[in-house]
């Protein structure tokens, strides 16, 4: 599923309505909005006519700000961030005490935030 808010933003920011850029992609208007509100996911063909229309690629799209590739683990080398998720990890960061103990332990670490906030 694409983000709605994404393609919401990408849309006004060209300047189009969602009628023109439904008849960009041979879409109805509906499905846009379907799209936007994240209640109906687009075709494979859909999703590549806006990665040309809007310049994007097409993990912005789906949600991605960033992939990262973790060595260790061979099933899954690739992983992708949000903008969230990176934010997040540069706020973790910035407190090098609490940084290091995340990575000691970051089950536990978890599972003490977990109880933490209930």
């Amino acid at each position: 599923m694409i983000k709605g808010n994404r393609l919401r933003k990408l849309r006004i920011d060209k300047g189009l309505n969602q009628q023109t850029l439904a008849d960009m992609v041979g879409v109805s208007k509906s499905s846009i909005s379907c799209y936007e509100k994240e209640t109906r996911s687009p075709k494979s063909e859909t999703i590549i006519d806006f990665i040309q229309i809007f310049g994007v690629n097409a993990d912005y799209l789906l949600g991605s700000d960033a992939v990262i590739k973790v060595v260790e683990d061979k099933e899954r080398p690739y992983r992708a961030l949000t903008k969230e998720e990176i934010i997040f990890l540069e706020e973790l960061k910035k407190n090098d005490m609490v940084y290091e103990i995340l990575l000691e332990d970051p089950k536990k670490c978890a599972e003490l935030i977990k109880r933490k906030i209930g």
